[in-house]
């Protein structure tokens, strides 16, 4: 018989309704955890709760805005109130763009940096309610190849090496603890967002590659989304017990 890697675990992942954090919830939930699925719009949310339910796995949604503190809260509530624990945090809603610095605004930059970094802390101040008083937990934080080679927009880039540095806080604050806070770096991975992004549909189009451009290597293949919940599984399941404070790059050494 197979054996499920995180059976019996509770999962929360925000930004799962599609791209990345839906294929880690479908993995998750193949391997035996129940998920808890956010996402600021109801419909496609929906649509992933039902598929994981269809195929056997525990699954719900709750609509929120990560730079809501009480949305959070709300989301925390109703992860504990429907499965009774939660054992894994995957930090994963966020926002791409391409701005140039000179024309970006402090409306565009307070809104990239309350949803890039603002939502990760939220949700791990909200974690360790639970993971401290049992001294157990996984935090894991979406960042991207850009918080060490910041070819994107300025207040992109910017959030994403923030967040590789809380990933190394957090794991220093935890670290007589065993809650583990690890993050992956994905590089170009085939989501809505990336293919956006080849097409100059992000926020501020393609403008900042004209100038990044010779700095960033593009080898094929793409990553699929699979790659990027494959390295959150191992960080989340007893294959990453020894793992902290560590940024594992997947990128099929584009980024090298």
């Amino acid at each position: 018989m197979e054996r499920q890697m995180l059976k019996g675990k509770v999962a929360v992942i925000t930004g799962a309704s599609y791209g990345m954090g839906r294929t880690m919830a479908e993995l998750f939930a193949e391997e035996g955890a129940a998920v808890v699925l956010t996402a600021r719009g109801r419909e496609r949310l929906d649509e992933t709760v039902a598929g994981i339910r269809e195929k056997g796995g525990k699954a719900i949604g709750v609509t929120a805005d990560v730079c809501s503190t009480s949305d959070i809260q709300r989301v925390f509530s109703a992860t504990i109130e429907e499965f009774g624990d939660l054992d894994i945090l995957i930090n994963n809603a966020g926002i791409g763009e391409q701005k140039l610095i000179d024309e970006t605004d402090d409306e565009w930059m307070l809104h990239v940096m309350n949803t890039n970094l603002g939502g990760p802390m939220r949700c791990i101040r909200e974690a360790l309610k639970i993971f401290l008083p049992k001294n157990e937990g996984v935090i894991i934080n979406v960042s991207s190849v850009n918080g060490t080679r910041p070819f994107c927009g300025a207040a992109y880039t910017s959030t994403k090496g923030a967040l590789n540095t809380l990933t190394k806080n957090v794991a220093m604050r935890l670290i007589d603890t065993n809650i583990r806070c690890n993050a992956i770096a994905p590089g170009a991975t085939l989501t809505p967002a990336h293919l956006a992004n080849k097409d100059g549909k992000q926020p501020g189009g393609d403008k900042m590659l004209k100038y990044s451009g010779h700095y960033v290597y593009f080898p094929g293949p793409e990553c699929e989304t699979i790659d990027q919940a494959y390295a959150c599984l191992y960080l989340a399941s007893r294959m990453g017990r020894a793992v902290r404070g560590q940024v594992l790059q997947v990128c099929n050494g584009a980024f090298l």
